[in-house]
């Protein structure tokens, strides 16, 4: 397995975004339980996250990030990186 990141904007209120952040979490808590190593956060500076994750192939990924809430909801724009661990 890869590992994966993406890289989140929010771009809508706060009262828009929150609607949607229970959905996010439990939608974590499912890809941890399927095997997919999953941690969300946001910047301390707010105003965006991440969300990293391993999958089987950048296919696998987009697809992850695209069934997440906020996502599926246009609550964030996000960007999509592969991560090539180095060390660790």
């Amino acid at each position: 397995m890869a590992w994966f990141v993406k890289i989140e904007k929010g771009i809508v209120n706060k009262e828009v975004f929150d609607r949607y952040v229970e959905d996010h979490i439990m939608y974590v808590k499912q890809l941890i339980a399927d095997g997919h190593e999953a941690k969300t956060g946001y910047w301390a500076e707010l105003g965006g996250g991440m969300l990293i994750f391993t999958a089987n192939s950048r296919d696998e990924a987009e697809s992850i990030v695209l069934n997440d809430p906020l996502v599926k909801n246009k609550c964030v724009e996000y960007e999509l990186h592969q991560w090539q661990i180095v060390v660790g």
